[in-house]
């Protein structure tokens, strides 16, 4: 059974070859290691082999992590990657150096409003709901311009992109479409003079079809950790 520092250095062999394939600096494409519902111990054995940049779902999990790993603090890049409750966002201010599910205006002022003066600006993305899912969190692509023009106006937050979650698809081309889409939205974004430089997008069984199509952020969880413990 491989380590995790073995499939961290096969997933970045992934992510120089797609990178290579789009005609793309491998440094273009970031790793984000999703690191929810693995133990603490399992981030220093990864952060030991190099990354730095980790995300969770969870809030509660991550703040119990971020105090484990204090340690590390200075060294690591905690991104939350899961949905944002109203109730949860003091402490999500307080804690994280970035946020990927902004979807909705009250969350960012609410996000804006508590963090904290001594930290840096909190690094924020919306997050779009680039396939239409009922299930899914995420503002729709048309309600993208108007939203992004108000956080980024926002102080204390400094708005960087988009984030998606397409719906799972088997083959390469059918991948990559949500992908583009999510591409074109930014780009749109910046035509209308926002400065963004973030696409989070991608995951273990896509990452090739979302750095094909910019992905500038990539999350990879299993394809490090192994598949997930089941949630008690």
């Amino acid at each position: 059974m491989a380590t995790i520092k073995e499939n961290i250095q096969e997933v970045h062999r992934r992510l120089v070859n797609a990178c290579t394939k789009a005609g793309r600096e491998p440094a273009s494409a970031r790793l984000l290691v999703v690191s929810k519902t693995f133990e603490a111990a399992a981030v220093r054995e990864a952060h030991a082999a190099g990354e730095r940049a980790f995300g969770e779902n969870y809030v509660q999990e991550a703040l119990d992590k971020i105090a484990a790993l204090a340690d590390l603090r200075a060294g690591i890049e905690w991104h939350l990657i899961g949905p944002l409750q109203s109730n949860k966002t003091r402490v999500v201010a307080e804690a994280f150096d970035w946020v990927h599910t902004v979807d909705r205006l009250k969350i960012a002022q609410r996000l804006s409003e508590q963090r904290p003066e001594r930290l840096a600006p909190l690094q924020v993305c919306l997050q779009v709901n680039i396939s239409g899912e009922a299930s899914k969190s995420g503002v729709a692509p048309a309600d993208v311009p108007a939203l992004a023009t108000q956080v980024a106006a926002l102080p204390r937050l400094r708005l960087r992109g988009l984030m998606a979650i397409p719906e799972p698809a088997q083959d390469l081309e059918a991948q990559r479409l949500p992908h583009r889409q999510l591409a074109q939205l930014l780009q749109g974004l910046r035509d209308q003079g926002l400065a963004l430089d973030t696409l989070s997008m991608g995951m273990s069984a896509d990452l090739e079809a979302a750095v094909l199509e910019g992905a500038t952020l990539v999350r990879v969880g299993s394809a490090i950790f192994g598949s997930r413990p089941a949630k008690a």
